[in-house]
């Protein structure tokens, strides 16, 4: 495992590029999720997509305080309900708004084996994947933030 460079908001437009699907889980991706983890953790995240360490692939790793959470390939199916809250981001170090995401999502992925599994998410854990598969998607958090709550540099 290895910690990668997280990609900052204009360095690089690869962070507003659409991912690629992963059409075959080999150990490319399976070192990736490793890697984005510990990177993640390095960088006391609680997300990360792989467009943040330069990688247009649609994979995300995910930990609110329950252990991690691997997904290939995830789609939203389901959203309902709305909250609002504080947002920030790895790749925008130093700044946060209030965004307005579904209170529930259903999310279906693959996991490290390809196995197709669902997360239904309320609260922080599905603010996070909202916020994860709009990077797999070119969209960032200020892009969605209220406009007069964005804080920071």
């Amino acid at each position: 495992m290895a910690i990668r460079r997280i990609m900052k908001y204009g360095e690089d437009d690869v962070l507003h590029k659409k991912s690629r699907p992963v059409e075959k889980i080999d150990k490319r991706i399976l070192d990736l999720l490793d890697d984005m983890a510990e990177t993640m953790r390095a960088a006391d995240g609680v997300g990360l997509a792989a467009p943040q360490v330069g990688i247009l692939r649609r994979v995300v790793v995910i930990d609110v305080g329950d252990g991690l959470i691997e997904l290939i390939n995830p789609e939203i199916i389901e959203t309902s309900g709305q909250q609002q809250g504080p947002e920030g981001c790895l790749s925008i170090p130093g700044v946060s708004g209030e965004v307005i995401r579904p209170e529930r999502v259903k999310v279906r992925a693959l996991n490290r084996n390809g196995e197709s599994f669902e997360i239904d998410a309320t609260d922080l854990l599905a603010r996070a994947l909202c916020h994860e598969i709009d990077h797999l998607d070119g969209i960032l958090f200020i892009e969605r933030a209220i406009p007069d709550t964005l804080e920071g540099k």
